[in-house]
Order: structure tokens, then C-alpha cells, then sequence
């Protein structure tokens, strides 16, 4: 049967105070046999005070900021270290401070159906202090379908006891216990955070009213998934802080000018377009002239616009602008006044809304589960699924819960959809899990933190259907983040678990420790085996009737001869688990190609989205594409830096010509001369000369034969970096400089520069110094000797090294053409230095010792112990001082230079829920565009939209039309004269045929009419030389075509069948 499938009932969203534990200690059950040792120890968490905070406020309940000054204890003031290894993405989003109250945080679970252990997985891996699990009950056969750590052999066992040594195997560093008694009230005093999952109205309000006048209060989370229904409510306390409303980066732009104005006018350079809003609070630095705007105190800004806003104070009497100037945002923290449980149910307030074509949904279901808990506690059990009586029952006790509403009273309470609410009640679908999962796991991690605004508002499908499922064809792309989940997901909803199923998942990569924080299918032992096979292993251990295949394999179109024709054409539904645009719009095209639906997701941080793909419903991925990223220019990044960005690209541009680009370039010369000299004299360009000047440099005046030597390298790249090359910039543009126009050279955004005078006793020198000779050290096969790390000889060491002074030179060029593409300087005589830059290498050559190579550095960043990030942070760090940029430290420098995507297990948990909720959809086929979902979520703001897809555009001819989606098949093996006749027969005039990029006719062209009784595949061998695989069948051609009236219309790609 097709489904329609609501997002959310009651969602009620707060925010954290800070939350201490009395010390107490918690009384739990474990399972000594298989729950590790080490861990067998109860939580007791302390006090920790996360500082004070002043916000304005106004005396309501809509989450208006007030005057307050709260002490938020979030977690514990002396939490572990944390690992950046593991926790690099994870800190991306969250930051060292949530991160640490993170770990300092305990918190209960009751109810360890498919959603308690979701949230329970997401909470763990996101490494929170401790997670009690809480169960009363035993595992049936049911919960298998919807709890991933569940097996066969755990049925009879308690369910919080049977899940712990599963769920600890995810990070070793939280302490998970269980719990199997019934919960008293004052037991959640031990908790930062309870969250319940199965448990009465009545109870929940009982335990909800503890929690909130306890004191500090106790964040409350009440959430459930009944079949394709699910409801949240939140309360975190009468008065909740926000520290960080977004965790987005504050926002700042770089000052053209201030008027002297009542209210000022502040306008920025057009550089980059200004995020600023009406009401933010900024600060400003650097500005010269109106000294008073440099107090460092936070100003209100109003009538933001892309590059200008005004400032709500009168600088008529200030100072006059003169230059320069940072505007920063400052992030203003909130307090939430959270209504109790008893006090929603009756007077719930604004529901959060996903689907905008939904609007009577949110209060209809608010009534749907308060009856649903009536039912349940009048007859002492589940509505059955397909029973009508029970279904009359429930929609009955739903219209009199709406006749008692009050000013809430609905007028049409949708007996339809109260049926189907009723039928699947029983029913906890592991989608609908691993969504609700990603959301309330988000909440405990903001009531744990005071990171991100929380909520501040309140069988299924049948045996036709599930036998689909079951002999499905589903391919899997990628086996990290959201591949892991997938695989989950499928694996517990029965996805190719038939005798005609099968599900192929490929994966190129092998599993890093920084993958462990959230892919949650991999343990430490794994680290360096393949993803896929590892993932593939875990799921079928979860379903033993999951028929997967695991491949290594990238799905490019060198391996197209693996991913053959015939392998997409019997696919049923292709999932994207990518990380990259380019691999998505490759599988696009080959979905588009074989026409096969694509389910496509990405996060990035607490950011989700999802795309359905269908044939012929829906445009394809490709269709739409975000604007391409905005890159600095060249010039800006190696001579007028105006931000940390631009140092980073620099340092790490250095880094790799000089460890990696130019070693790589030295052994390609070693190992065949006369060919790298050729291919130089033949280029004969300035590109070839600078490779040839370096490569000449790393075997003559920069050669390493000591330790020392790699020393006396890296001190002298310093002076070069950071002394030499900025006198030289400064001495050719002075500071009082003008350009062509007469306006300052050193105006707004480039700043102007300082050279750096190197110190031993600067901690920032010294480690650069000694990072850099390690790694020069290494290229060279150089033994590093252990005193490198005892600073003071380093800086002994350090001090030997004598540096040449440098004079400034007159007529050195420096590119200040934003739009120049290289810094090469072009000659008229480079041809001949060449040939002279040939002749030293080779006299270089003739001193090296026999078989001498060099050893290319590849950086890596998620090593802290190799010194790249060391090298990189410290290339950039000085050079923010050459220009007066704020440094960074090493782990925000990773985030940069590493390129590193924020990730969090949260939001990957419930894109994948999303997109499974979808693939039923798929799956079952015969559905309108119109019941299908996009979405695209928040879990920071909270926000959650659901979308229809965009159908795809159509084309039309006469009574044809066609779109993306359309492939013209032509079998047979037909000559170039069938073809045009057959195009002519829908009245299509061709006048152009081409295969690859090669024309096989044109009707301009005299000659090709002698092509006319040829094969279109012989002509496609012989012209276009297109070799044909053994495993095609067929080849396509693109055809220009016009109609009667000489109007060029676009029609699809042809397919010549051949064999």
C-alpha cells in the first residue's frame, strides 16, 4: 500500500543550563561476562561551572532574551582530554568547549526499542560522559526488526542488559550501563539529560514535573515512533541558556568607510557579501582615525545589506574615518522558558512544521498519540494492525480529546489518517528510528552543551511490499558515515534479504581512526582494513539473511568494465553514500543513463539534505547545481593576505611544493634524465625553468647530508618567508604606494605587512624551525636525532645558523592582477637558461651518490604525531603576523588546510531515516511525483522542510515530448541511412551525428555521404576510433536534428544496438 508519512507530532525545543550531579551513585545491572571490565564502574559526575552570561530579556514564553545572569553547569569541570584524531569532524561542528562539556555529561535512556538505541548509538559515539541504559523489559522476536545490536540469541534477555557490551564496542571512553528496575524519581537526579521513549503520559508528566522544578533542573526528553508517526517533546527547565544560538562561524567584513552620522552608515569592502542581520550586535578593531568604535564594545547594527549597514549611535562628534577597520558579529546568548509536559498536552503552543503542505497535521497527531496513550491504558496493549474495531476505537477516543480541546478544538480530526495511525501503531520502522534517533540524540547533545537552539515547540506496508524489499537489487555507493547507516537501516528493514535480492556496496577506502566518531559499523581493530568489507560483515551480523556483496571499487568510468551495462540494468535502486560532487554527478549519470531511481543525501555538520531521483517524476541531481566555491586570488594569497584562509591556502600550497611537488620532481628526473630534460627543452616555458631552478636547488645550494643541515634549511626559509620576501614587497609598494587612479595601493581589503625578526625564545619560531627540519629531514632519508625536541638545544642549534643579510631589489615584479593564473614571469630568453639550468642539473647529477632518491611528503592531516600540521599551521601563523591577522590554533588550521568536513552522527542518522522512509516509496513503485520528499534540515536552528521534487523538463515535437530522463534505443546494427530515416519518420531532419567527439556525418560535408550505407558502429570504430568493450552491446550518438520548419530541437541521446 503507499504511505504518507508524517514528520512530527509534539515537538517541543529548548535549550541547556548548566547541570550538576549530586555525586550520587547510579544502580546498575551489567553483564560481567560480556561487558568489559575497565568499564564496569557506576557514573558519578561533578559540578562544573561553564561561566557566566548576561542576555537581555522580556518577560514571556517565546524565548525572548532577558537580563539575567545564570551560572550554566553543563557537564564536568575536569573533563579527559580530548582525542582530535578520533573527534576532528565532531569538533568542527561543536568546538573544544561543548566538546568538553560533552564529556562531562551523563545521561539516562528509557526504553531500548529501535529509537532508544539510536539515540543511544548517536550519544556514544558523539562521547558523552556516561549513557545509562534503562529497560524493564525482555527482547522479543519484534525488536530484532527495529534494534541493530539485537540478535537471535538475545531473545528472553533484558533489553537495556543485552545492549550494553554492543553499544560500548562504539567508544570505549563513555561509561554505558544498564539498568533494569523500575525508575524511581529521584534516580534522575544522577543525570544531566533522561531521555524515555516508552512510557504513559501519566508517568512522563510525573517524572517531567521532577525534572523541572528540581534544582538545576534536569533536561526532559519524552520522544516515539509508532509506524511512520513519531512525537518529541522537550523540556530543559524554566529558564534555559543558549551560548551559541546557530555554531555558526561569527560573521565579519572589512571596513571601506564610517560616516560621521546620526545613525552612522558602515560600509565594507565588495569582497565578500556581508551575513549580517537586522539586530545583530557587532564589534569593531583595527579602524584608524575613529578611535572611539575600537573599545571592543558590542554595537547594534540595523538595515543590513550586502556590503553596508548602520549603526544605531551617533558618531557625528567621533573622529573621521580614516582606513582600515574588522567588523565582527558577536554571538548573543538566549534564554528559553520551557513549558512542563502537563502544561503542553492541554496548551501545546506553536508546532514545529516540516511540510508546508501539511499544516493541519502537527495538532491532529497531538490528539492522535494522547489517545493512542488512552488506548493503551484501558485495554493494555497496542492497537492491532488491520483490526477496525480498534481503529474505531482510537479515532473515537481522538474526537472526544478533541471535543474536551477548548479554543484547540480542530474541526476535522481526518478519521482517514487516525486509521492509519491506529494500524501502525505497534510498528517501530527502523527509518522512522534512525531519523527520530538523529533528532533527539541532537537535543541531549544541546541540553548537555548550551550549543545550538533546541526545540522549543511541541505491520505497516504489507507482504507485496516487503516481499520487494526483500528481492530488491540495491547498489550502495560509498560504506562511510552515511553508508554505515544505510547498511543498518537495510539490514533491519529486510532489504535484500529474498532469494532473487541482492545489495552491492562499493567502497575505495580503508578505515582511519578520525572515522570511528561516526561510522559507527567500524571498531580500533579495523583501522586500515577495507570499508566495505568490514561494513558489508557488520550487516549481515545484523540480518543473517542480508544477501551483500562488498567490492573495493571506485565507480568511475575506469571501471565500467566492474559496473558493466548489465550490472545497472538490473538494479531495482541506486543509494549515494558519497562525499564528493564529482563521484555523485558520474552515478547520476549513469541512473539517468539506465534510468534507475537515486536516493541522495549529504550532511555537513548539523546540516542535512536529501534528493529523491525517480525516472521520468523527477529532475535529475545534475539538473541543479550549487554555485561553484569563491576562490581567492592568486595574488591575494601570496602577497596580500587579508585573512587566515588565505595564509592557510598559501602555507599548505608550500608545503606541498616543497615537500612533496619537488622531491616527486627529483626523483622523476633521477629516474629518466634524458626524458625530463627533453620534456623541459621542449615546453621551453617559464614553468619549466621554476621546475627546473627548484629541482637544481633540492641537489645543489639546498642539499641535506646532516640534521644540522635540515636546520640551517628550515631557519633560512623562515628569513626568506617572513623577513626577506615581505621587505621586498614593501620596498616595491611603499606605504604610502598609489595605484594608476591615484587611490592608496595599501587601501582596504590589503593590508600592509610587517617583516618578522626571528627570536629562538618565540615559542611559534622555534617549533616552525624544528617541525620544518624534521620533515626536510625525512625527504632527505635523514636520521633525526633525539635532541630535536629538547627546545633548548634546539634553539642552540638554531642560533649557529648564519643568515645572509638581504638587500631589497629594484624592478622585481609582483603580481598584483587579480586575475592573473600564474606567478611564473615569462622571458624572452628562457629557452636558453634552460638549456644552462640542464647543464648545472647534470653536473649535480654526477655528485650524488648511486641510486640516491628523495622521499615525497603526502600530507596527512589526521596524524598529530608527523609534524605536517605543524609545518602548515606554523607557515601560516607567521605570516598572519607579517600582515596582522589573527593566528589560529593547530586544530581550527586542520579544519582549514585539511579541508576537513564538518560531520556529526546526529544529522547523518537522520538523512539516511529520511531517505529509507523514501526508498519504501521507491520501491513499491506507481507513485506520483507529488509523494515523494525532499528535505533539507537543521538540527542546530531546529528547522525541517519537506519539499516536493521538481519534475523534470519537458520537451515537446508535434505529439512526442520527452525529457532528461529519455533514451532513443535503435537495435539491429542499422546503417547511417536507417538512422536518418528513422529520425525522419518523426519528423527530424537530421544534419549532425557525432560518437564521442568525433563527427560521423554532417550533411554540409559532400565526402560523408559516401558514409551512408555504412554501419553507424563500423563508421564509429573507424572514424571516431572508438573501441568497444566486450561486456557493450550498444553505443550512443548525439544527434543535431531540425523540424519542418528549421527549428533545432534538442532530442535525446540515441542508442545503437549492434549486437
Amino acid at each position: 500500500m503507499r504511505f504518507r508519512g508524517v514528520f512530527s507530532s509534539l515537538l517541543h525545543y529548548m535549550l541547556p543550563r548548566k547541570r550538576p550531579c549530586d555525586g550520587e551513585v547510579v544502580e546498575a545491572e551489567t553483564d560481567d561476562k560480556s561487558f568489559p571490565k575497565k568499564y564496569r564502574i557506576a557514573a558519578a559526575a561533578a559540578t562544573g561551572t561553564a561561566g557566566d552570561s548576561t542576555v537581555s530579556f522580556n518577560s514571556s514564553t517565546d524565548g525572548t532574551n532577558r537580563n539575567d545572569s545564570s551560572d550554566m553547569t553543563l557537564g564536568d569541570s575536569n573533563p579527559p582530554d580530548i582525542d582530535e584524531d578520533l573527534h576532528s569532524r565532531q569538533l568542527a561542528v561543536y568546538g573544544r568547549e561543548t566538546m568538553r562539556r560533552l564529556f562531562g555529561s551523563s545521561v539516562l535512556i528509557s526504553g531500548m526499542q529501535g529509537l532508544g538505541v539510536e539515540i543511544a548509538k548517536n550519544l556514544i559515539l558523539a562521547g558523552v560522559k556516561s549513557v545509562t541504559l534503562h529497560d524493564e523489559g525482555t527482547v522479543e522476536l519484534w525488536d530484532l526488526s527495529s534494534n541493530f545490536v539485537f540478535t537471535e540469541d538475545d531473545i528472553g534477555k533484558n533489553r537495556a542488559v543485552a545492549s550494553v557490551s554492543k553499544l560500548q564496542e562504539l567508544n570505549t571512553a563513555v561509561v554505558v550501563l544498564s539498568l533494569t528496575t523500575a525508575l524511581t524519581k529521584e534516580q534522575l537526579s544522577n543525570f544531566q539529560a533522561v531521555v524515555f521513549t516508552d512510557i504513559s503520559l501519566e508517568k512522563a508528566c510525573e517524572f517531567n514535573d521532577y525534572c523541572h522544578i528540581h534544582q538545576p533542573p534536569i533536561s526532559f526528553i519524552k520522544a516515539e515512533v509508532r509506524g511512520l508517526f513519531g512525537s518529541v517533546f522537550c523540556d530543559f527547565g524554566p529558564e534555559f541558556t543558549v551560548v551559541d544560538v546557530d555554531g555558526e562561524d561569527p560573521h565579519t567584513g572589512i571596513i571601506a568607510s564610517i560616516s560621521n552620522d546620526n545613525p552612522a552608515l558602515v560600509s565594507c569592502v565588495d569582497d565578500e557579501r556581508l551575513e549580517f542581520q537586522d539586530g545583530d550586535f557587532v564589534v569593531f578593531s583595527e579602524v584608524h582615525g575613529m578611535k572611539e568604535l575600537s573599545d571592543g564594545k558590542p554595537r547594534k547594527i540595523k538595515n543590513a545589506r550586502a556590503y553596508s549597514f548602520t549603526l544605531e549611535e551617533d558618531t557625528t562628534n567621533y573622529g573621521i574615518y580614516e582606513k582600515g577597520g574588522i567588523v565582527t558579529q558577536v554571538k548573543q546568548p538566549k534564554v528559553l522558558n520551557f513549558k512542563p509536559l502537563r502544561e503542553a498536552l492541554s496548551d501545546p503552543g506553536d508546532f514545529l512544521l516540516s511540510d508546508f503542505s501539511k499544516f493541519d497535521r502537527p495538532p491532529l497527531l497531538h490528539f492522535a498519540f494522547q489517545a493512542l496513550d488512552k488506548f493503551i491504558s484501558e485495554l493494555g496493549r497496542f492497537p492491532v494492525a488491520g483490526v477496525e474495531d480498534d481503529a474505531q476505537k482510537l479515532i473515537s477516543i481522538a474526537s472526544n480529546i478533541n471535543d474536551n480541546s477548548g479554543d484547540g478544538k480542530l474541526e476535522d480530526i481526518n478519521p482517514k489518517l487516525l486509521r492509519h495511525f491506529s494500524f501502525g501503531a505497534r510498528a517501530v520502522l527502523n527509518p522512522m528510528a534512525a531519523m527520530f534517533g538523529g533528532i533527539v540524540g541532537q537535543e541531549v547533545v544541546k541540553a548537555c552543551s548550551g550549543k545550538f537552539h533546541p526545540l522549543f515547540q511541541i505491520s505497516v506496508f504489507g507482504k507485496k511490499l516487503q516481499k520487494k524489499l526483500e528481492d530488491s537489487q540495491v547498489f550502495v555507493v560509498g560504506s562511510g558515515a552515511l553508508g554505515c547507516e544505510f547498511l543498518k537501516n537495510l539490514a533491519l528493514m529486510g532489504v535484500s534479504c529474498g532469494s532473487q535480492g541482492k545489495l552491492t556496496v562499493t567502497d575505495d577506502d580503508v578505515i582511519e581512526k578520525s572515522n570511528l566518531s561516526r561510522q559507527f559499523l567500524f571498531r580500533d581493530w579495523n583501522i586500515g582494513q577495507a570499508k566495505s568489507t568490514v561494513a558489508a560483515s557488520a550487516a549481515a551480523s545484523i540480518n543473517s539473511r542480508f544477501n551483500i556483496e562488498a567490492l573495493q571499487n571506485r565507480v568511475s568510468p575506469e571501471t565500467e568494465n566492474v559496473f558493466h551495462d548489465s550490472f545497472w540494468e538490473n538494479l531495482s535502486v541506486v543509494i549515494n553514500a558519497l562525499d564528493n560532487v564529482n563521484a555523485r554527478l558520474y552515478v547520476d549519470q549513469r541512473c539517468l543513463y539506465f534510468q534507475k531511481p537515486l536516493l541522495e543525501s549529504g550532511t555537513l555538520g548539523a546540516k542535512c539534505n536529501t534528493q529523491m531521483v525517480i525516472p521520468h517524476l523527477t529532475e535529475n541531481y545534475g539538473a541543479s547545481r550549487d554555485p561553484p566555491e569563491k576562490q581567492a586570488p592568486m595574488c591575494t594569497v601570496h602577497s596580500f593576505p587579508h585573512n587566515i584562509d588565505h595564509c592557510l591556502t598559501w602555507a599548505r600550497s608550500e608545503f606541498e611544493g616543497l615537500l612533496e611537488k619537488t622531491p616527486a620532481e627529483v626523483n622523476t628526473y633521477l629516474s629518466n634524465p634524458s626524458e625530463f630534460t627533453n620534456t623541459a627543452r621542449n615546453a621551453g616555458d617559464a614553468q619549466a625553468r621554476d621546475n627546473l631552478e627548484r629541482v637544481i636547488e633540492c641537489l645543489d645550494s639546498e642539499k641535506c647530508e646532516t640534521f644540522e643541515d635540515c636546520i640551517t634549511w628550515a631557519r633560512l626559509k623562515f628569513e626568506d618567508y617572513f623577513a626577506n620576501r615581505v621587505k621586498q614587497l614593501i620596498y616595491t609598494f611603499p606605504e604610502d604606494s598609489a595605484t594608476s587612479t591615484g587611490a592608496p595601493f595599501w587601501s582596504a581589503p590589503k593590508r600592509f605587512p610587517q617583516p618578522l625578526h626571528f627570536s629562538s625564545s618565540d615559542s611559534g619560531h622555534l617549533n616552525f624551525v624544528m617541525a620544518a627540519s624534521i620533515l626536510r629531514a625525512e625527504t632527505f632519508g635523514i636520521l633525526i636525532p633525539d635532541w630535536v625536541k629538547n627546545p633548548r638545544k634546539m634553539a642552540e642549534a638554531v642560533d649557529k645558523v648564519i643568515v645572509p643579510d638581504f638587500q631589497p631589489k629594484k624592478g622585481v615584479k609582483i603580481e598584483t592582477d587579480e586575475k592573473a593564473t600564474s606567478l611564473s614571469t615569462a622571458s624572452i630568453d628562457d629557452a636558453a637558461v634552460i638549456n644552462d639550468l640542464i647543464v648545472t642539473l647534470e653536473r649535480c647529477r654526477t655528485k650524488l651518490p648511486p641510486k640516491f632518491r628523495m622521499k615525497p611528503i603526502q600530507f596527512e592531516k589526521d596524524d598529530d604525531t608527523n609534524y605536517h600540521m605543524d609545518v602548515i599551521a606554523g607557515l601560516a601563523n607567521m605570516r598572519a603576523r607579517n600582515y596582522s591577522i589573527p593566528e589560529v590554533d593547530k586544530l581550527k588550521a586542520k579544519f582549514i588546510a585539511g579541508r576537513i568536513i564538518p560531520a556529526i552522527a546526529t544529522s547523518t542518522a537522520m538523512a539516511t531515516g529520511l531517505v529509507c522512509l523514501e526508498l519504501y516509496k521507491a520501491v513499491d513503485g506507481g507513485h506520483k511525483v507529488e509523494d515523494y520528499r525532499n528535505t533539507f534540515a537543521n538540527l542546530a536552528l531546529p528547522l525541517f522542510s519537506m519539499a516536493e521534487p521538481v519534475p523534470p523538463k519537458v520537451i515537446k515535437h508535434k505529439d512526442m515530448s520527452w525529457t532528461v530522463w529519455d533514451r532513443w534505443i535503435l537495435e539491429g546494427n542499422p546503417t547511417l541511412k536507417e538512422l536518418l530515416e528513422w529520425l525522419k519518420a518523426k519528423g527530424l531532419h537530421a544534419y549532425s551525428i557525432s560518437c564521442g567527439n568525433c563527427m560521423l556525418y554532417n550533411s554540409m560535408f559532400p565526402r560523408h555521404k559516401e558514409r551512408i550505407d555504412k554501419k553507424v558502429a563500423d563508421l564509429a570504430r573507424e572514424v571516431a576510433k572508438l573501441e568497444i568493450p566486450p561486456y557493450r552491446r550498444h553505443l550512443d550518438v548525439v544527434v543535431a536534428c531540425e523540424d519542418d520548419d528549421d527549428n533545432d530541437i534538442d532530442i535525446p541521446q540515441v542508442s545503437i544496438y549492434f549486437r
